[in-house]
């Protein structure tokens, strides 16, 4: 007997799940049926999803550090043009007043001066193609560059 009892407990639980199951469904096709169909215009005002209540009362500073970056637009991400290094490079050693300076001084003006953060493989991959062009050379230990001129 405990165990018809059982049985008809757990048919009854099945059923009751069943139900809620189907109420839930139709209820979501609804509101896909009713987004789908409406003008383009209106669906940007379609009301609010429900927030949990952990993540309402969330400070503003740590949903800014969860939030992933935007995006830069193509505009404002696009790569440099070739030749870019060099140039930099070219203008820096212009512009310092020994007549040799090693990559590490090199890199120190083009951050300070030009507000250019480069590695030191760039720039001594710049100085490479400079020197085939025979716009700069480098001294006998090969540890500073001179600005030999176009």
């Amino acid at each position: 007997m405990a165990k018809t009892a059982m049985t008809q407990l757990q048919d009854q639980i099945e059923a009751i799940r069943r139900e809620a199951y189907d109420a839930g469904y139709a209820a979501a096709m609804q509101a896909i049926r009713e987004l789908t169909t409406r003008p383009a215009a209106a669906a940007g005002a379609a009301p609010a999803v429900r927030r949990s209540a952990a993540k309402a009362t969330a400070a503003p500073a740590a949903r800014q550090r969860r939030r992933p970056r935007a995006a830069a637009s193509p505009s404002t991400r696009r790569r440099p043009q070739r030749g870019t290094n060099a140039r930099l490079i070219v203008e820096v050693l212009k512009a310092m007043p020994a007549a040799t300076a090693r990559p590490a001084e090199i890199r120190k003006a083009l951050q300070s001066d030009k507000g250019v953060a480069m590695a030191f493989t760039s720039i001594r991959h710049a100085l490479g193609q400079l020197a085939t062009r025979r716009e700069v050379e480098s001294s006998a230990d090969g540890k500073t560059w001179r600005y030999l001129g176009a």
